[in-house]
């Protein structure tokens, strides 16, 4: 048992499988500069102040100098148009200098992120947001995927959990993280439920998961009762109040039936920065 009484067995510590990928990237970098004279560069955008943006952005660029990327900042004001971000991501797109570029989300309420993000170029498109990629994602082509189901999918592999034939649950259906999860899951022929807030009777699902992905953003929505024994467990979701930071699953308890479970803080987070870093490599690469 750890020191905080929980059985370290059990967790899937998302900052040492972070540190792991993060230097395969690093490698890779190295690979690059010494072969062919190339620095990888990612150029992010956040319109406006929003603090959590801000954090989230200092967090990528400090991943970015851990692995030698270079990090460009662009700021626009949060009153900005649609055709000034557009006009932005156009000049990037361009820059043979830039090789990947992130768009900050969330956007300001009068922007429209996915017409944004319709206009990255898909080569360039650190997040795998773009239709373009989505849809090779969804015909199996997995290149440029979003982070966060990449991450998930990475632990499940490194732990050496099956998934061919399993019973997956996804409890959110958002294009960040469940559609495309959903996606990831059946091209690695998991039969698959994606439950919502419309869903009725979810304990009757998550009941049934050999593995449990949460992105409901709902503090402890799931419950001890709602997982069955031996079940692995993906926390994506996060609440911060003044008594600290929550997950959607109840991990105190819910740890001991699971055979896996991540924690919050310090499990999807961590892995979907390090994808984000493989994929500016992999946009790199492409774009060289």
């Amino acid at each position: 048992m750890s020191a905080e009484g929980y059985d370290e067995s059990r967790i899937i510590d998302g900052k040492v499988l972070a540190q792991q990928i993060e230097e395969e990237v690093r490698s890779g970098v190295e690979d690059l500069e010494s072969n062919r004279g190339v620095t990888p560069v990612l150029a992010t955008i956040l319109v406006g102040d929003d603090p959590a943006s801000r954090m989230y952005v200092r967090l990528k660029h400090k991943a970015c100098e851990r692995v030698g990327i270079r990090a460009e900042d662009y700021l626009l004001p949060a009153e900005a148009s649609q055709e000034e971000l557009a006009s932005l991501i156009d000049t990037l797109n361009k820059n043979k200098d830039v090789h990947a570029i992130l768009l900050q989300l969330p956007l300001p309420k009068h922007l429209s992120p996915q017409e944004a993000m319709e206009t990255i170029d898909p080569a360039k498109d650190a997040d795998g947001f773009h239709p373009y990629n989505m849809g090779k994602l969804m015909i199996g082509d997995e290149g440029l995927v979003p982070c966060t189901p990449h991450g998930v999918i990475r632990a499940l592999e490194e732990y050496n959990v099956p998934v061919k034939g399993k019973n997956v649950v996804i409890i959110g259906h958002s294009n960040v993280v469940g559609k495309p999860m959903a996606a990831m899951f059946l091209n690695r022929n998991a039969t698959v439920s994606v439950c919502h807030v419309f869903t009725d009777n979810l304990k009757k699902y998550t009941l049934g998961a050999d593995i449990l992905v949460v992105a409901a953003g709902v503090k402890h929505l799931i419950k001890v009762d709602m997982v069955k024994e031996e079940a692995v467990i993906f926390d994506v979701g996060i609440t911060k109040e003044e008594s600290g930071v929550y997950g959607d699953v109840d991990f105190e308890n819910v740890i001991k039936k699971a055979s896996l479970i991540t924690p919050v803080p310090g499990g999807v987070g961590p892995l979907t920065i390090a994808m984000l870093m493989k994929h500016v490599l992999m946009c790199t690469e492409t774009n060289f």
